[in-house]
C-alpha cells in the first residue's frame, strides 16, 4: 500500500514537471510587467533631506559667573536689542570683592608715593655728599700744593687725605641707598600693577552678573526660572544656558543629507522648503552650506552617515519658528527634452567577456531581449537613459523576475505599470 502511495505521488510529480515544460515550450513564457520608455519635457533631478528650521544668527546665553538668578527680566516670545541687560545673577559677592580689590589698590599705591618721597630725599643726600667729596677733594689738592712748599705741616696734609677719603665713602653710602630704594620703588609699581589687574578682574567679575544680549533678536528659549542656581562651562563641561536669542530676520532649514547624496548638492542651488505646521505653503531658498564632514553617528551600531546641509529661506514667514520639523527638495539638475524609464527597469549583466554591462530588457514580441544603455540624471523613481527609442517598452518586474532574466528568455507581458 506504502509503495502505491510513494508511486503515485511521484508520477504526479512528473506529470506536473512535464506540464511546465511543455507550458515554457509552448510560448507561455515568464509574466513580467512592463512601461514604456517615455520623454520628458523638463527632467529634474533632486536631493529630498529632513531636518529643522534654525535661525541664520543665534546665541546660546550662558554666564560666566556661578550664583542665584535673581532677576529675570524677559519672557520667552520678548524682543531684545543687543546690549539689554536681560537677566541679573547675585552680585553680593562679587560687589565685595571689588571694594576689597580697591582698598588694596589703594594702599598700594599710598606705598608707592611714600617709596618715591623717600626715594627723592636719598637723591637729595646723594647729590649733597656728591659736593662735598668735590669739596674735600679740592682742600686735599691745596693742602698738597702747600706741603710741597713747606707752608703747611704734614699733619695737616693727612687730614686732608682723611676727609678726602670719609667724604668719597659717603657718596658711595649714598648711591647703595638710593639703589636699595629704587629697588623698592620698582617692588612698589609692581604691587600697584598687581593690585589694579586684580581690581580689573573683580570689576569685570561684578560686570558680568548682568547679563546681556549679544544680539538683537527673539528670545526663543527660557529653560531657567528666577531663583535658581547658575554654574558657568568649565572644559569638558557645559555651564548652565539662560536662555537662547535669534535673530529671525534670516532663516535657514538645517537638513540631513544622506552620504549618498551630498555629492550631488553644490552651493547656490535653488530648493523648496516645506513644513508640516503650515501645509500648502511651499518656501523657496538656496544652498548656503554643506558640511565638510559627516554627523556625529549616534550608538554603536553601523548608521547611514549624513552631513549637514542649509538652505537659507528667500522670503522668511512670521510664524516661521526655530525648532519646527521641515523637508527641504534640493534641485541638483535640470534638462530639456529626456528620454527616461522607470529606475528599477535598469539592471546589470555581464557579458560574453564576464564585464558589468548597464541596460534594461526590451519585450521583443514574447522574447526578452538585454539593451545596453547609458545612464543619466536619476529624478524620482526616473532615470534618464539613451540606447533605447521613445516608447519602447521595458521590463520593470515583478523584483524577483527581473532579477533573474536572461536575454532570449521568454516572457508574457502582464499589466502595464
Amino acid at each position: 500500500m506504502k509503495r502505491r502511495t510513494v508511486g503515485v505521488i511521484a508520477a504526479a510529480g512528473i506529470v506536473i514537471v512535464a506540464a511546465v515544460f511543455v507550458a515554457r515550450r509552448d510560448g507561455s513564457g515568464l509574466e513580467v510587467e512592463t512601461q514604456s520608455a517615455s520623454r520628458k519635457g523638463v527632467f529634474r533631478s533632486t536631493v529630498t533631506a529632513s531636518g529643522q528650521i534654525v535661525a541664520q544668527r543665534y546665541a546660546d546665553i550662558g554666564s560666566s559667573v556661578m550664583g542665584r538668578l535673581v532677576e529675570l527680566r524677559v519672557k520667552e516670545g520678548d524682543t531684545v536689542k543687543a546690549g539689554q541687560i536681560v537677566a541679573r545673577i547675585d552680585a553680593i559677592q562679587a560687589a565685595a570683592s571689588a571694594t576689597a580689590a580697591q582698598a588694596r589698590v589703594k594702599a598700594t599705591e599710598a606705598d608707592l608715593r611714600g617709596t618715591a618721597d623717600v626715594l627723592q630725599s636719598a637723591e637729595a643726600d646723594l647729590d649733597a655728599a656728591r659736593a662735598r667729596a668735590q669739596e674735600a677733594q679740592l682742600k686735599l689738592q691745596r693742602a698738597r700744593d702747600l706741603r710741597r712748599e713747606g707752608l703747611v705741616p704734614q699733619a695737616e696734609l693727612d687730614s686732608a687725605v682723611a676727609g678726602a677719603d670719609t667724604a668719597a665713602a659717603q657718596v658711595k653710602n649714598a648711591e647703595a641707598s638710593l639703589r636699595r630704594l629704587q629697588q623698592g620703588r620698582e617692588a612698589a609699581e609692581r604691587r600697584v600693577a598687581e593690585t589694579r589687574a586684580d581690581a580689573a578682574r573683580v570689576a569685570d567679575v561684578l560686570a558680568k552678573t548682568d547679563i546681556v544680549a549679544p544680539i538683537s533678536g527673539v528670545v526663543t528659549r527660557l529653560p531657567v526660572q528666577e531663583g535658581e542656581m547658575v554654574v558657568m562651562g568649565i572644559q569638558g563641561q557645559l555651564g548652565t544656558t539662560l536662555m537662547t536669542i535669534s535673530d529671525l530676520a534670516a532663516i535657514d532649514a538645517e537638513v540631513k543629507v544622506a552620504e549618498a547624496d551630498v555629492l550631488r548638492i553644490a552651493l547656490g542651488q535653488t530648493a523648496t522648503v516645506t513644513l508640516e505646521a503650515i501645509p500648502g505653503t511651499p518656501f523657496p531658498g538656496r544652498v548656503v552650506e554643506i558640511g565638510a564632514s559627516a554627523l556625529p553617528v549616534s550608538g554603536t551600531g553601523a548608521a547611514a552617515r549624513e552631513f549637514k546641509v542649509k538652505v537659507r529661506l528667500d522670503s522668511p514667514d512670521a510664524r516661521l519658528r526655530p525648532g519646527l520639523t521641515c523637508d527641504a527638495e534640493v534641485l541638483t539638475a535640470e534638462r530639456q527634452n529626456v528620454l527616461v524609464v522607470p529606475l528599477q527597469a535598469v539592471v546589470v549583466r555581464a557579458d560574453t567577456d564576464g564585464r558589468d554591462r548597464t541596460g534594461v530588457f526590451v519585450v521583443d514580441g514574447r522574447t526578452a531581449r538585454f539593451r545596453q544603455v547609458t545612464t543619466g540624471l536619476i529624478g524620482g523613481l526616473d532615470i534618464e537613459v539613451s540606447g533605447v527609442t521613445e516608447g519602447t517598452a521595458v521590463v520593470t518586474g515583478p523584483f524577483q523576475a527581473l532579477r533573474d532574466l536572461q536575454d532570449g528568455q521568454a516572457v508574457r507581458p502582464g499589466k502595464a505599470s
